[in-house]
């Protein structure tokens, strides 16, 4: 499958009502930054930054991109571990190039659009030198980060969209599956929240 392709199942997918409430917070305080002229800065975070926070952080970019909302687009967690490969998988799956240096924490390349710079994906803590920003909104991707991380320095708002872990599945028949599920829905919500920014 290619992006496009990709992209065009994301937009068809149903979003429920409950979700587009646990997204409004996000929606408003983009678009409090956008009224405000000022810097739009989004961090991503979960507890070990490989699965989900990496998905949202891609997706966002990708969708802002998309809707020519100006974000900086950013994840870590509050361990450092890797980008798990079986999301590095899915989102190959879905149409990324990604090239990666290989090593215990990898880099990866993601490329999503000509005429934009690759993003540089890999598990870092939420607070790394890559993440050194004034005033951002802290997004919380998973409960435990949410509840083990009760101050995050220089965030503006703490704002929880909360993702189920696609590990539950890892090295069962659907595993590949539900990795994809999970990109998916966190794509489609992404792609929400930045069709609503005026």
């Amino acid at each position: 499958m290619n992006l496009d392709s990709a992209i065009e199942n994301i937009l068809q997918l149903p979003i429920s009502e409950e979700r587009k409430q646990v997204l409004q917070p996000l929606i408003d305080y983009i678009q409090s930054k956008k009224d405000a002229k000022a810097p739009i800065q989004l961090n991503f975070i979960c507890t070990h930054n490989s699965r989900r926070s990496q998905f949202s952080q891609i997706w966002a970019a990708v969708a802002a991109h998309a809707f020519k909302v100006e974000v900086t687009a950013l994840s870590g967690g509050v361990e450092v571990t890797a980008f798990n490969e079986r999301a590095v998988n899915s989102l190959k799956r879905m149409g990324f190039i990604i090239q990666s240096n290989g090593g215990e924490n990898p880099k990866y390349e993601v490329e999503y659009a000509l005429q934009t710079d690759k993003l540089v994906m890999f598990s870092k803590l939420f607070d790394d030198e890559v993440n050194q920003v004034d005033k951002f909104a802290a997004v919380m991707t998973c409960d435990h980060a949410d509840e083990n991380c009760p101050f995050i320095p220089g965030t503006e708002q703490r704002i929880s969209v909360q993702y189920l872990d696609p590990k539950a599945f890892d090295d069962t028949p659907e595993e590949a599956d539900r990795y994809d599920e999970r990109s998916y829905q966190i794509a489609s919500e992404m792609f929400y929240v930045f069709s609503k920014i005026q």
